[in-house]
């Protein structure tokens, strides 16, 4: 397999997300899961920036003794840039909603940072996506957060769910990427491991 190389590696995903560990799973990376909490803030810097700084934050919050021997820490963070403001993951189905609002009819940028870490090497990178939303209407969006719940996901929605299907009516660059992982361009960087 191509990615053999990673057979000398213990391979570790630090992320609670059920779509990054599909995601990683998808692209034939036999891992095992260890997560830290760490804290979501961060310095004042351009928005585009704060996904690495945040996936570096989670990857020095593992030190050296506390990982395997010869491991490979994968970690992600991601963030929805819409209206001049970082969409986190909501709060409650108020916080949702509002998140929805400001993202009907409009594009918004996706960034994901990731860092993969050895003992040898790190590695930080980012990569945007543009998503545009159709035009929502308040019964929409009131739908997808009673029937989805998706307190879980930065801008309160997941591209692979209902709202997906329905909301987007446009995708420039990585659709893995919206969904918490930029598959290929982790690949490349695996391959460089």
């Amino acid at each position: 397999m191509i990615l053999d190389a990673l057979n000398r590696y213990s391979v570790v995903l630090a992320s609670k997300s059920p779509r990054r560990q599909e995601l990683l799973k998808g692209m034939g990376v036999c891992f095992v899961c260890m997560t830290k909490e760490t804290p979501e803030s961060y310095p004042e810097m351009p928005f585009d920036q704060v996904p690495e700084y945040l996936s570096l934050q989670k990857s020095l919050a593992f030190s050296d003794a506390e990982l395997p021997e010869n491991y490979l820490l994968i970690t992600a963070d991601t963030v929805v840039i819409a209206e001049n403001e970082i969409l986190g993951k909501p709060r409650d189905r108020e916080d949702a909603i509002r998140m929805l609002q400001l993202l009907s009819d409009r594009t918004h940028h996706v960034v994901t940072g990731v860092t993969v870490r050895s003992r040898a090497k790190t590695e930080t990178f980012s990569v945007t996506s543009q998503v545009t939303f159709a035009r929502l209407d308040l019964e929409e969006m009131d739908y997808y957060v009673d029937s989805y719940r998706p307190y879980d996901k930065a801008g309160a929605y997941g591209i692979q769910e209902w709202i997906g299907y329905v909301g987007i009516s446009g995708l420039e660059g990585s659709f893995y990427n919206v969904m918490g992982l930029p598959t290929r361009r982790l690949y490349q960087t695996l391959k460089g491991f």
